[in-house]
């Protein structure tokens, strides 16, 4: 991406009346046709989807020939909050592999979720690898290495073949070949993509043909909110209120949201600042003409700012 000074300001930071400063970045909104209808920034040039590629990293998991739908298949798309019923299915799933939580390759990590993390604290708990969010994808990914007779060790190998099948899924669903890799957090491999091939993607997601890999994966992110993100989180409660709805988020702050009629939008704010996601989430789903609650939007824009103990400003979108 250029450098922030030269991309738009997506939402500001106003302390007591006071603009005291911005975050920068990058978005697209497509029309029901897929055509362009709002660009800001470079939504064009690629970035790390990070989390928001974990639903063609599942396609992978299908085409590997694991069978799953429903909550489970949910959980091999997720950025889980590692709550009770999270760590019981990523279990359930490495079990029926013949698996533990021993072969997570996953970095040993907290809950995503604050009231989660502070719970295994408090309990005495320490990081581990199932808390990490990404262990329910990486549990799908072993599992499928398990039914193909694949190397379980290596499964994060770029040549890996549930790596390979993942690859072919972004760049099929995208239809943008990969500039560049990296390393996500959790350790696999990480394959930059446009803002705009994002939201084309989960858009094609939601257009793929009942019974196909990729409608699974959607309809069963859908139909599990939950399990997608967690009871507290802005993904699971925003499905929950917009019917069709498929959402994910990213690291980073990238975030991508697609429709049923086949609008879709992603944006990444460029200081990577959760802050401003869900100001920026709530205006872009309005330019979109997304019918969604007033409560569901008033909860997204809720990102205040604090001064001796109260509210004094607020994080708000500016486009």
């Amino acid at each position: 991406m250029p450098q922030t000074s030269a991309l738009p300001v997506l939402a500001d930071v106003i302390r007591s009346g006071f603009t005291e400063g911005h975050h920068r970045g990058s978005l697209v909104l497509l029309a029901r046709d897929g055509s362009v209808e709002l660009a800001l920034g470079t939504p064009q040039e690629p970035v790390f989807p990070r989390s928001c590629g974990k639903p063609f990293q599942a396609v992978a998991t299908l085409r590997a020939g694991l069978d799953l739908d429903g909550a489970p298949l949910a959980l091999a798309a997720s950025s889980h909050s590692a709550e009770p019923f999270h760590l019981a299915a990523v279990r359930e799933l490495l079990g029926t592999a013949g698996l533990t939580e021993a072969d997570l390759r996953t970095p040993a990590d907290l809950p995503l979720d604050e009231v989660e993390a502070e719970a295994v604290l408090r309990a005495g708990g320490e990081r581990a690898p199932i808390l990490m969010d990404c262990s329910g994808k990486h549990a799908g990914w072993l599992a499928a290495c398990v039914a193909n007779g694949w190397d379980t060790a290596g499964y994060l190998d770029p040549e890996h073949p549930v790596q390979r099948l993942a690859l072919g899924a972004l760049t099929e669903y995208t239809g943008e070949t990969p500039t560049a890799r990296g390393t996500d957090g959790c350790g696999a491999p990480l394959w930059a993509v446009s803002l705009t091939g994002l939201a084309r993607g989960y858009r094609a997601l939601l257009a793929a043909e009942p019974g196909t890999p990729g409608r699974r994966v959607a309809d069963a992110m859908r139909a599990h909110p939950e399990y997608v993100a967690g009871t507290r989180r802005a993904d699971t409660w925003l499905m929950r209120a917009v019917p069709g709805l498929l959402a994910k988020m990213g690291a980073e702050a990238v975030q991508v949201a697609a429709l049923p009629d086949g609008r879709a939008l992603a944006f990444k704010i460029d200081d990577g600042a959760e802050r401003a996601r869900g100001p920026v989430l709530a205006e872009a789903l309005r330019r979109l003409g997304a019918q969604v609650p007033a409560e569901t939007l008033a909860r997204l824009e809720d990102s205040p700012l604090h001064g001796g103990g109260a509210v004094v400003g607020a994080v708000r979108a500016a486009f």
